[in-house]
């Protein structure tokens, strides 16, 4: 269905080319998954299939690519709509028009289907995606997920023979993704629809692949194999198969269940080393630390009690290492500490004493348009936490953060961060309070190059010059100072983003889906950067779907579910509990209370494994 033979894209200007030596074929009726780290070019070779590359992107595509039998390069996307649709990385692109209806059968417009065809595929799609509440609302007024699943569903009513999906799941909640990927398995099952698949988050979806292609690094060919042969040399790998290749098993599990054939012999390991039903410890892969069992009472959520719960658990918190040490981030930014703009002081501290809190939601509600949002949401962040907030899309999760940053003002509560309320407060002055990277990254990104973003970042945060690209270059190795932001993957831009809000050295950072496009290296470089500012005194609120994230990073979880908190605690007993956000070593593991392979590798006394 889908050939390549020795393609290698190059876009103008660069000195490599983005795929080299591609040669492959996928047949019909199968679901391969894409994968390899960031900035690899898993897009470049989904934008060659639906022949995007070079068409729309420009550059120069040497080799063949034929889809059922018709050449990319003579065929450009139009004459390929009937046979291949894409949904790309940024669902908000893909729009046309403004409903949620309109969407789903604009494509169906464009080819010419009967009216009655048109009406009963968007029933269909509407019922299999879940979105038939949705089906008359503005797509502007849709939380980041539920944007996703409308763009897969434009996608889907069409029935092309060939599906091209770009991180169809980054911005779903666990549940909203066993949907999509269900109703994707279901096509390639029943309908023999073949399903190219780039994601990064492998937990969800490596299970349901047929085959594996993998992109090693930059300016190697790619790999096609079976699962499980890919996974066991791949360099970017879900927990599963991290901890199958610490305990030793073989073959390699790819799902919780394989792996819970093989989890009663690393349960006996565990056992002697003395930790038995309970994996205390940390997500740095610290050593463990003694923990009390979980309670089986229902979570409180009243105002304030979480933070009582997270000093009780306190010894339960992830923290990079038994004994303190100054943060990367501080390290990276000394020079920029001196600077004469800046408040911070040379130790690190801030020169006045750290308030009591960082950021407080009392009693606080949020209406838009005629639906209310958050309802009586009470929230308290301390200096130095680091809080999930989880559920499903559309819980309030990011008008929360927008609340704490004043883009948004309370209905009716109040909301105060550093002692100033949000959204009366000048934007300059609370830029040192609080900096939100959001969902879409290209919100932040004005500049040509990456030099002049960074440039304008510290001038605008008053840092010395070369603060914001020291931190790029230990977040996002290896990009040039010229490279243009559009020409990045959506995971750089993302860290690039988050380079530019830490440049001002927030008290309270804000992270709206931090790991959407990120690889799990890059993930691994975010977590050990934002210990760093924990370690310093930020607070940290991250708004995730990301359940591996939240064990490896988050003191305290909160979730949201219509806009109001139904659980509020310690990381461990909120995930532990919960079958939708358990961490797959978790499930794994149960009924101890582990949650990462870095823990389990910590309690085996095995330094050479990492998470």
């Amino acid at each position: 269905m889908i050939r390549f033979d020795q393609v290698s894209v190059t876009y103008e200007g660069a000195a490599h080319p983005s795929l080299r030596d591609a040669d492959f074929a996928l047949p019909e009726g199968e679901l391969t998954l894409l994968v390899g780290p960031s900035g690899v070019g898993k897009s470049t070779l989904l934008g060659a299939v639906s022949g995007l590359v070079p068409h729309f992107t420009g550059g120069t595509l040497r080799g063949r690519v034929t889809v059922a039998g018709r050449d990319t390069r003579t065929h450009r996307p139009r004459e390929l709509a009937d046979v291949v649709g894409t949904v790309g990385q940024d669902p908000r692109a893909h729009f046309v028009t403004d409903v949620v209806e309109d969407e789903l059968a604009y494509g169906m417009e464009s080819l010419g289907l009967p009216p009655a065809v048109m009406r009963r595929r968007v029933e269909e799609t509407l019922d299999l995606l879940g979105l038939n509440e949705l089906r008359d609302r503005p797509i502007a007024t849709l939380s980041g997920g539920q944007q996703q699943r409308v763009a897969i569903g434009s996608v889907l009513t069409t029935h092309p023979k060939v599906l091209v999906l770009d991180e169809p799941t980054s911005a779903l909640d666990p549940a909203a993704a066993e949907e999509v990927l269900a109703v994707l398995q279901r096509l390639v099952h029943d309908l023999g629809t073949t399903v190219l698949m780039a994601e990064h988050r492998l937990e969800r979806v490596v299970q349901y692949a047929d085959r594996v292609l993998l992109l090693p690094s930059p300016g190697e060919p790619p790999l096609l194999g079976t699962p499980a042969d890919i996974m066991a040399v791949s360099p970017v790998h879900p927990p599963v198969v991290s901890l199958g290749r610490l305990a030793g098993w073989t073959p390699l599990p790819l799902s919780v269940r394989d792996a819970r054939r093989h989890a009663p012999t690393l349960r006996a390991r565990l056992s002697t080393q003395g930790y038995g039903g309970g994996a205390p410890g940390t997500g740095s892969g610290a050593e463990p630390l003694e923990t009390e069992p979980l309670e089986t009472e229902p979570l409180e959520t009243e105002k304030g009690r979480g933070g009582e719960q997270l000093r009780a658990a306190a010894p339960t918190a992830p923290a990079p290492t038994p004994t303190p040490r100054p943060g990367l981030l501080a390290r990276l930014t000394a020079r920029s500490r001196r600077g004469p703009g800046d408040a911070i002081s040379g130790s690190g501290t801030p020169a006045a004493p750290a308030p009591a809190t960082a950021a407080t939601a009392t009693a606080l509600h949020i209406r838009r348009a005629r639906a209310e949002v958050l309802h009586d949401v009470n929230l308290t962040v301390a200096p130095g936490e680091t809080i999930a907030l989880m559920g499903r899309n559309g819980a309030g999760k990011s008008t929360l953060l927008a609340a704490l940053t004043g883009t948004l003002a309370p209905t009716t509560g109040q909301v105060t961060v550093g002692g100033r309320t949000p959204h009366r407060t000048p934007p300059p002055e609370m830029v040192r309070r609080v900096g939100l990277v959001p969902q879409d990254p290209r919100d932040l990104l004005y500049a040509d190059t990456v030099a002049a973003e960074c440039a304008a970042a510290d001038a605008d945060a008053g840092a010395a010059p070369g603060t914001c690209r020291a931190l790029v270059s230990a977040l996002l190795p290896d990009v040039p100072d010229g490279t243009h932001p559009r020409d990045l993957s959506e995971g750089q831009r993302l860290t690039l983003a988050l380079a530019l809000v830490l440049t001002g050295r927030p008290a309270l950072l804000l992270l709206d889906e931090p790991t959407r496009g990120l690889d799990y290296a890059a993930k691994a470089r975010l977590v050990e950067t934002l210990r760093a500012l924990a370690a310093d005194g930020h607070a940290i609120v991250l708004a995730t779907h990301d359940v591996e994230l939240a064990a490896e990073l988050a003191h305290r979880v909160v979730v949201l579910a219509g806009g109001e908190i139904v659980a509020d605690g310690p990381t461990a007993e909120v995930v532990v509990s919960s079958p939708a956000f358990a961490p797959q070593v978790a499930k794994i593991l149960a009924p101890g209370h582990w949650l990462t392979v870095s823990q389990v590798a910590a309690a085996l006394q095995d330094p050479e494994a990492t998470p």
